[in-house]
């Protein structure tokens, strides 16, 4: 019996063509609105984060504030940090380290090509150059980092090599030399690929090499901190403030420097995408909703239109409670074809949308497709489809039959 029922509901969909298509529209919308959000979530999450180079590590990044132009960050502030405030961090008794980084932007040439990178400093004691490392969170996939007395010597990212097309077709690799601002320096290593645009496109240099060539003296554009103990690292955090308005002379909510945690960084990037997530719900909840409205208004129409088909049916011998459920199955059919088709074109917007962002932003994402939600909401877009078609279905059962076959 329940396959008649949906045997003759598809019937009628087909029949009734560019109608039935139009009243899926909303609910095409809102379906295809989730899956994608949703699909592009974690992996958008995954590339923001990689781009505000957030990473698992438990270091605490220390940049002052009140920029005075456009640059690296860190650079080009009315009042920077120096190697006192390093120093005066680094004396604080929930701190084991804290190491200088200079970056700056600077004239790369390579093969006749010119390009603009930023450049960054690696401190000349061991153990500030490892911490400096565990912050990147970078290794080198051809030749070595940068070590102790690496004078006139360069690491460059992974672009330098993966993307031959910047500089002239030739791609750079271990013992080549690239000029930077006009000086020469020997490529000894290139890092892994990160799926970052600033680590993947760096040039790193021993910081005397970077002095010689930008003259920081005792400025630093980012202190990297090491807590004593990780579980502590808000403790720690609040430390470096509480010493740093003191030090600045500056009040509470007044500051002109920020102190910031992988956790806090990424609470931000999770804000971010959690707006732009509810925003997308709620414009998903407005198109189900006039897809709702759509599914009343075709069922409704199709009850007055078919008036004399439900009269035959009842004098063949119909209940009241077999008309209702034939016009429930069709309302619920459009709401799950409209779910079905949302989902597979949501899939579909997400998958080019990975391939987007991997082309924009040098990433490796794969796309997340989650099965669950896809049901769910399949299930969801039917009992939709089944709830907006109640009333017209109501409607129908309750026709005289002998008025219906007059029609």
């Amino acid at each position: 019996m329940i396959t008649d029922f949906f045997s003759l509901a598809l019937k009628n969909l087909r029949h009734r063509g560019i109608r039935s298509w139009l009243t899926l529209l909303g609910v095409f919308i809102g379906v295809t609105a989730v899956v994608s959000l949703i699909s592009l979530g974690n992996g958008l999450q995954l590339a923001v984060a990689s781009q505000l180079g957030v990473t698992s590590n438990e270091l605490i990044t220390v940049q002052a504030g009140g920029l005075s132009g456009y640059g690296p960050p860190g650079s080009n502030v009315v009042d920077s940090l120096t190697q006192e405030d390093v120093d005066a961090i680094e004396r604080l008794s929930s701190v084991e380290n804290a190491a200088r980084r200079n970056i700056d932007s600077g004239r790369v040439e390579f093969n006749d090509n010119v390009k603009f990178r930023y450049i960054g400093s690696l401190p000349n004691n061991k153990e500030d150059r490892d911490l400096i490392y565990s912050s990147l969170d970078v290794e080198a996939i051809f030749g070595r980092l940068i070590k102790e007395g690496d004078s006139g010597k360069i690491v460059v990212g992974y672009n330098f090599y993966g993307k031959p097309e910047d500089w002239g077709g030739k791609s750079v690799i271990q013992g080549r030399t690239v000029s930077v601002n006009d000086e020469n320096f020997e490529v000894i290593g290139i890092t892994d690929k990160v799926g970052s645009m600033v680590m993947d496109n760096v040039v790193i240099m021993n910081e005397n090499d970077m002095e010689d060539l930008f003259g920081f003296g005792d400025e630093a554009d980012i202190i990297i901190v090491q807590p004593k103990d990780g579980d502590k690292l808000q403790k720690t955090k609040e430390d470096i403030e509480k010493l740093l308005r003191v030090r600045r002379d500056v009040d509470e909510g007044e500051e002109n420097f920020e102190v910031s945690t992988p956790e806090a960084t990424l609470s931000t990037v999770n804000s971010i995408i959690t707006g732009v997530q509810i925003f997308i719900a709620i414009v998903a909840f407005i198109s189900v909703f006039i897809g709702a409205l759509g599914i009343v208004n075709t069922m409704t129409t199709s009850v007055l239109e078919r008036k004399k088909e439900i009269g035959l049916m009842k004098s063949v011998g119909a209940k009241n409670s077999h008309i209702f459920i034939q016009f429930l199955v069709e309302s619920g059919l459009l709401g799950l074809v409209g779910g079905i088709v949302g989902a597979l074109f949501g899939t579909l917007i997400g998958f080019v949308g990975v391939l987007a962002i991997n082309n924009f932003m040098g990433t490796e994402l794969t796309l997340d497709i989650n099965f669950l939600l896809i049901f769910l909401t399949l299930i969801g877009s039917l009992v939709v489809g089944a709830v907006s078609g109640i009333v017209p279905a109501m409607s129908a059962a309750r026709q005289n039959p002998v008025e219906a076959l007059r029609g």
